[in-house]
């Protein structure tokens, strides 16, 4: 039954040429590069997130061991640092060097990647290899100073050579650590002067909080007096700071008294020494000679003879 609308039959050639389209051509090229290019992304996806797991893992493992060895050992006396403080070094370097690692591969794993799906697509890479080529050698001439600077630090950071709250000295500036990056390292001096110094020029480091530092104090006294007596004075008198629950913990050993060091101008100097914790030094100097002074008040014990005040007059 017609419904009144009249069919207008179009001339063949007008007509969508459906029937002609070659699918089997659209097939062939949608199976082809296309569906290569998808494959070669994800293949390197799931490269990297395969390799930044295996990093993780590696990371994690390597902290339970460094921990577990923490454990056994007593910091405070084998190397004057707080198990604490060791355990937090080692873990903020391994996880330094995993974030480290897992850049590298994110950027080799990129690379290759987009030189596999340029080369898909048909565009050449003999000129544009050849044009990297003589781009980084240009950049490499240029950036000398930022590639040495980058080498120096990711060196710094796998040796462990110093981290944050370190009191080092760089030759440059000598101050605590704030922080520390591939570039460049941020210190604190006393004056509170912040200086920045670049990795690539640091030549040598001094590190006085890594291990132990040492206390070394000469105590004067009168000529007079008896030295024998003054040592045992001095020795009874510093060796009970190892017993103190204040200065105990900090001490690597009792203070030795190791005897006279100087006699000059009627005056006998005895030298103490210890080893304590990193940068505990000053403290416990000060309190060496405030114990020994105690001590010497108490016994009587004649302190050097004062310098003459003005000049002698003659008639």
């Amino acid at each position: 039954m017609s419904s009144g609308i009249p069919i207008i039959d179009l001339p063949k050639a007008v007509q969508p040429p459906f029937d002609d389209l070659p699918w089997a051509a659209v097939l062939d090229w949608l199976l082809g590069a296309p569906l290569r290019i998808v494959v070669t992304i994800v293949l390197a996806y799931v490269a990297r997130r395969v390799v930044n797991r295996a990093i993780n893992k590696a990371i994690e493992k390597s902290i339970e061991r460094s921990e577990a060895a923490q454990a056994k050992r007593d910091h405070k006396r084998a190397k004057g640092m707080s198990a604490n403080t060791v355990r937090e070094r080692s873990r903020q370097r391994a996880l330094t060097t995993g974030s480290l690692l897992r850049s590298i591969a994110t950027i080799v794993i990129g690379t290759i990647t987009a030189l596999t799906v340029l080369e898909l697509m048909g565009i050449p890479l003999s000129p544009l290899l050849a044009s990297a080529g003589v781009g980084g050698v240009a950049l490499g001439f240029g950036a000398q100073a930022l590639v040495k600077d980058y080498l120096s630090g990711i060196f710094m950071i796998l040796e462990d050579q110093y981290g944050v709250g370190d009191y080092i000295d760089t030759g440059e500036a000598v101050g605590t650590v704030e922080e520390v990056s591939l570039r460049v390292t941020r210190l604190r001096d006393f004056d509170g002067v912040v200086w920045y110094v670049r990795n690539g020029e640091i030549l040598r480091i001094g590190n006085r909080s890594q291990g132990w530092s040492t206390v070394m104090v000469d105590l004067p006294f009168s000529y007079r007096e008896d030295v024998d007596h003054v040592i045992d004075i001095i020795r009874l008198a510093v060796s009970a700071m190892d017993a103190d629950e204040h200065w105990g913990p900090k001490l690597r050993e009792a203070p030795s008294v190791l005897g006279v060091e100087t006699i000059t101008a009627g005056t006998v100097s005895v030298r103490v020494f210890a080893t304590c914790a990193p940068n505990e030094n000053w403290g416990l100097q000060r309190e060496i000679r405030r114990r020994v002074k105690d001590a010497f008040d108490r016994e009587g014990i004649a302190g050097p003879p004062l310098p003459p005040i003005g000049g002698t007059h003659t008639i």
